[in-house]
């Protein structure tokens, strides 16, 4: 179709970036992909997509790839991701996920690249105090990573009110999963997601799943969060896209969650149900700044976009992470 145009994904080669890009060549969109692979892996990407080894901090770069690609549109994946570290090592954040953000925006704009999808967090919310959140929520991140990805909400905004771009940002939950055909799913080593944390110790990588904290307000004192499946989050990407082209001056900013949260103990109780074993668990304490629960308020992305999610079962999810572990331990 005529109105599918050219994208492309910054951090294509990591765990969401990846996922998108699948979602995209699955519907038939032009795709090209750039990543420095710090954390993402080459043969995340498909044969046929095009690929730059590089930095979106690079301008030169980044004006050759959309010169070469007929780029109209930005997916923007690349980032630093992990809480902690962005606490120890704060100014990497402000670099990586901001600057390094205005530099990809100010290309852009020069390029007269008209769409730009962000990949933004729930973490801008910090510590709601009314869970569900909505969009409307207070936004009062309690670490360098909320923030860095804040201020690029705040950049996208202000330059879309100056420049001819339209941006969605989109606020993601807790990403889990892997593609259901599992052709890519979260490879990192040492990752930190409970999900991926927990499918490891159910095949033997780990010897126990840390639960950090079980005197919280939530019905079995552990944390509840709003797991959502990776490519239900990459199909919300492709439909927010079109949404930008239909009406290219309103901009977009949705939380992608599905409404509903899990317990850690929940969810290590769904890894047993799928593996028929049991995982140690080490109870210890809380880790600061985790709320008691995270859940999103999705009525905003239903009411905009026609989305559908295909895979919002916990056990679904926790049995594609498991497909995709194994696969990895066969790679080696």
């Amino acid at each position: 179709m005529s109105d599918k145009i050219p994208v492309l994904v910054t951090g294509g080669a990591g765990y969401i970036g990846s996922h998108a890009v699948l979602a995209l060549t699955d519907a038939g969109w032009p795709v090209a992909v750039i990543d420095n692979l710090s954390t993402g892996f080459r043969w995340a990407v498909p044969d046929g997509v095009p690929f730059y080894e590089g930095d979106i901090e690079d301008g030169d770069l980044l004006a050759r790839i959309f010169a070469e690609q007929g780029t109209r549109a930005i997916m923007h994946f690349a980032g630093s991701i992990i809480v902690p570290e962005s606490v120890e090592n704060p100014l990497k954040y402000y670099h990586n996920n901001t600057a390094k953000s205005r530099s990809l925006l100010a290309a852009a704009v020069a390029a007269g690249v008209p769409h730009f999808i962000f990949s933004s967090t729930a973490a801008t919310y910090g510590i709601p105090e009314v869970s569900p959140v909505t969009e409307a929520s207070p936004k009062l991140p309690i670490n360098p990573y909320g923030m860095s990805k804040l201020m690029t909400e705040l950049m996208l905004a202000d330059t879309a009110a100056a420049h001819p771009i339209n941006f969605c940002a989109l606020r993601y939950f807790n990403v889990a999963g892997a593609d259901p055909q599992a052709r890519s799913g979260q490879s990192t080593a040492g990752a930190t997601h409970l999900i991926k944390v927990a499918v490891e110790a159910a095949l033997g990588k780990r010897s126990y799943v840390g639960v950090f904290g079980s005197d919280y307000a939530t019905p079995d004192g552990t944390g509840v969060r709003d797991y959502i499946h990776v490519s239900d989050l990459a199909q919300a990407h492709v439909l927010a896209l079109g949404a930008l082209i239909a009406e290219p001056v309103r901009s977009l900013t949705m939380n992608c969650g599905y409404g509903r949260g899990f317990s850690v103990l929940e969810v290590l109780d769904a890894v047993d149900r799928v593996t028929g074993q049991t995982i140690t668990r080490e109870i210890g304490p809380r880790r600061a700044g985790d709320p008691d629960s995270l859940i999103a308020d999705n009525n905003q992305i239903r009411a905009t976009l026609p989305w559908v999610p295909q895979h919002a079962d916990l056990d679904t999810i926790v049995e594609h992470a498991l497909a995709w572990e194994r696969k990895l331990s066969e790679r080696g």
